[in-house]
């Protein structure tokens, strides 16, 4: 019965990738992700059934189009698996069990699900446009106020108080962010940088954070270190544009924040 349940575990997590490819795509545009039906960017031909089945369509099509036969990224293939393999592992890393499963394990399943996605689609865009979209935080957030909520009335959690404080500051800098900064035509990267970590710590707590921030920091002088080695070894100097030269460090803190995590759960429930 655990097989059964994993599989379909597995396939939910690929349907969710299957939404980060087009939530991905569509947020920073400014269209629609929930009502409008999902097209081929090439020939804007809606998908018909058939056409959005996670993995097996893929395969079935040859990775093209089925209208205008365009080639379809693998990009999206992969992402499919690894957010089947990535709610697998979750699962398994709380030993979800359908035998010993209980209400406080599913409501943490089902908000840790929706915390992995809102990192997935953030990770996602800032990897594309070195850009953390507020609306996908803001997501994050209610998802982590109602499990804490939750937390607070049904599990009685006294560590709770002190991170209210968090969401506070968290509410506040996001409303900074949104009404001060854009109205001033002012980057907030490094303050959506700040926000994001506060929604790390709220969900992961602060040893997971010191964690994710230590692998960030590695991961970002990799990528430094390989730049200048790559500038430094080409033959032609070309003007850069500085939005070129930036580093996706909410991409590498969504990545770093998964790994992590998981590692957490599985040392908790396993040792």
């Amino acid at each position: 019965m655990d097989y059964i349940l994993y599989l379909l575990i597995f396939c939910i997590g690929a349907l969710f990738g299957s939404f980060f490819t087009l939530a991905v795509y569509r947020i920073p545009i400014g269209q629609d992700i929930t009502h409008t039906r999902s097209y081929c960017p090439k020939c804007k031909h809606k998908l018909g059934f058939w056409d959005m089945i996670p993995i097996f369509s893929y395969a079935f099509l040859g990775g093209k189009c089925r209208y205008c036969k365009e080639k379809i990224r693998i990009r999206y293939l992969l992402l499919e698996i690894l957010s089947g393999l990535v709610f697998v592992l979750f699962a398994l890393s709380i030993k979800l069990s359908i035998f010993s499963m209980n209400s406080k394990t599913v409501i943490y399943l089902i908000v840790g699900a929706l915390y992995l996605a809102t990192l997935f689609i953030i990770a996602g865009i800032d990897k594309e446009r070195i850009r953390i979209e507020k609306p996908v935080l803001l997501f994050g957030f209610i998802c982590v106020a109602i499990y804490m909520i939750y937390l607070y009335i049904i599990e009685n959690d006294p560590s709770i108080y002190r991170y209210v404080i968090y969401l506070i500051l968290s509410c506040l800098l996001l409303l900074f962010s949104i009404g001060y900064l854009r109205k001033k035509g002012q980057d907030s990267y490094a303050i959506d940088i700040l926000i994001l970590s506060m929604l790390m710590v709220l969900f992961t707590y602060e040893t997971v954070y010191i964690g994710t921030v230590i692998i960030t920091l590695l991961a970002t002088s990799i990528q430094l270190i390989i730049c200048k080695l790559h500038k430094k070894n080409s033959k032609v100097v070309k003007k850069v544009k500085v939005e070129n030269e930036k580093i996706p460090i909410g991409f590498y803190m969504c990545v770093a924040n998964i790994i992590v995590l998981l590692a957490k759960n599985f040392m908790i429930f396993y040792l």
